[in-house]
């Protein structure tokens, strides 16, 4: 068996869509603590192991349709590469570790870990061939893990920040479903059955729906105060509605627009962990927001 082979079948690409993990550490305003951050890190690293387990399940599921991919048949387990039961075997071991190392964490979060994989299996077998529910699964993975990386840093949660990373998972999923829709009218009959039923402007209308949606989330969220009134006392929840987070939502409504410019007007989309860093614009709208934050949330000139 070829490391490289296991390796790329695990789509090290798709790690960054565990970064979410760290939501909380960030808003809260906890990043530089040290126990802090390296629980939110080895949070992280089992949600890679987690989803790497998941990717090895739906290519050994989907082998058949992939080796008549223009693509996908490049994928080590459809071209023979990476033998099934190598990449079960894996995909169960790096099960057991995620879901071991998370319970070692806290009970929370194994159980968050553990729902996870449920979930994505589920996904992988059965939910991602019903339209609309397979958009709700997406968004429920992202909304685990933001919850999982809240758990493990022990402050208290913001639903806002549950509902923001939500809602931008659903639109960057309907964004990448029209984008598969589009190469399915451009001829591609290897595409997912499902994708059928996005075709069409009723799937405009959605992403036009989570757009606003997201936006108007956002801003609230930036509003809101930094503190929730929890069993009697003040927990600290989110710095997101500090003095001067609301600078940020230009930025975020630039990324949406810029966004939907792209995948609207240059009919990309379908691969959303690409076209953030592939896109200059769209890359230098996400560090200026990142810089902007941390200003706002760990500068000690704008602490209250």
């Amino acid at each position: 068996m070829a490391l490289s082979a296991l390796f790329f079948s695990t789509r090290p690409r798709h790690w960054t869509k565990n970064l979410v993990v760290f939501a909380g550490l960030g808003f809260s305003g906890t990043a530089f603590h040290a126990t802090s951050l390296g629980r939110a890190s080895l949070l992280f690293l089992f949600f890679i192991l987690a989803s790497s387990s998941v990717y090895l399940f739906n290519d050994v599921l989907d082998r058949e349709r992939d080796r008549h991919h223009p693509q996908k048949r490049y994928r080590p387990i459809a071209s023979g590469r990476l033998a099934v039961s190598t990449a079960l075997q894996f995909a169960a071991l790096f099960a057991v570790l995620a879901v071991a190392g998370a319970f070692v964490l806290c009970l929370q979060v194994g159980l968050a870990v553990l729902a996870y994989l449920v979930l994505q299996f589920a996904y992988s077998t059965r939910l991602k061939h019903v339209v609309i529910l397979d958009i709700f699964c997406i968004g429920a993975g992202f909304m685990i893990r933001v919850l999982a990386g809240v758990l493990v840093v022990n402050v208290a949660l913001s639903p806002w920040l549950v509902a923001c990373s939500v809602q931008l998972a659903l639109f960057l999923a309907l964004c990448k479903r029209r984008a598969e829709a589009v190469k399915l009218n451009d001829g591609d009959s290897m595409s997912r059955p499902t994708l059928e039923d996005y075709a069409g402007p009723g799937l405009d209308v959605m992403i036009s729906i989570m757009a606003s949606s997201t936006l108007v989330t956002y801003t609230l969220y930036t509003l809101l105060p930094a503190n929730l009134l929890s069993s009697g006392a003040l927990q600290q929840s989110s710095k997101a509605g500090s003095p001067g987070m609301v600078w940020t939502v230009p930025v975020v409504f630039y990324g949406v627009l810029r966004y939907l410019y792209l995948v609207y007007q240059r009919q990309r989309g379908e691969r959303p962990e690409k076209l953030v860093t592939s896109d200059r614009p769209l890359f230098f709208a996400a560090l200026l927001y990142i810089t902007i934050t941390s200003l706002v949330l760990y500068s000690p000139w704008t602490q209250n």
